[in-house]
């Protein structure tokens, strides 16, 4: 197995590559790595590489943007060109890589109507992944996270944002993810918060870890952030 550690702002994966996986593989090399998942390369052709998302519990995520702007990177260097294609199950994204940034297009967000949960409001969304924001004070993320996470609303569990509107277009959050806890950044939670609370068009998201760029378009999700090789 050939392997490489890559963090998006903060958000760090380890990018394997010759070997498959199992659940409990896939924690072990999270765990002696101390990352936020597993980046499995299962196949490449050319610009295009499939891949799959290990959660440190061994879990499987559906997608993850920055797990994708990761592999994107990686294999523009790989193929020498700045436009690659990242497959994730049935999702393809397509990724630009622009100096220190890569532009992804991740596909389609749904926004659900608000609902409510042992008092909290949030809005579900769907990202190719499920999410859950709550508009609030982010510093409640480590009540409300494990709170929605694990709800039977969520057979699958859910990944939890509590965002606070600071403009029009400007928004802070922070994330509790699916099977790994509080964690500094999240591509598809910046579209999950940017979709449910300012809807079509470009917003900064403010995460602890960095700010990414959404941009929604007839309810298609673009986001631009940094991703960079650690090791």
């Amino acid at each position: 197995m050939r392997s490489s550690k890559w963090s998006a702002h903060g958000n760090v994966y380890l990018l394997a590559e010759g070997e498959r996986l199992t659940a409990e593989r896939a924690r072990q090399l999270s765990a002696a790595h101390e990352t936020d998942g597993v980046l499995e390369v299962i196949a490449v052709d050319g610009t295009e590489a499939e891949i799959a998302i290990w959660n440190p519990d061994g879990s499987r995520a559906e997608l993850s943007g920055n797990g994708t702007r990761i592999a994107a990177r990686w294999l523009a260097e790989r193929a020498a060109t700045a436009d690659v294609r990242i497959r994730v199950g049935t999702r393809v994204t397509a990724a630009r890589i622009t100096g220190e940034m890569v532009e992804q297009e991740l596909g389609p967000v749904q926004v659900g109507a608000p609902e409510q949960l042992e008092g909290v409001e949030f809005v579900p969304v769907s990202v190719g992944n499920p999410h859950a924001v709550v508009e609030g004070d982010p510093a409640e993320i480590r009540r409300v996270g494990p709170l929605l996470e694990a709800h039977a609303r969520f057979p699958g569990r859910t990944n939890v944002q509590v965002a606070r509107r600071d403009g029009a277009r400007r928004i802070t959050a922070r994330i509790w993810e699916r099977g790994v806890g509080e964690t500094s950044s999240s591509g598809t939670s910046a579209v999950a918060v940017a979709a449910a609370l300012a809807g079509e068009g470009e917003t900064e998201v403010s995460f602890p870890g960095g700010t990414v760029r959404v941009r929604i378009e007839h309810g298609q999700a673009y986001l631009t952030g940094p991703a960079e090789r650690l090791d």
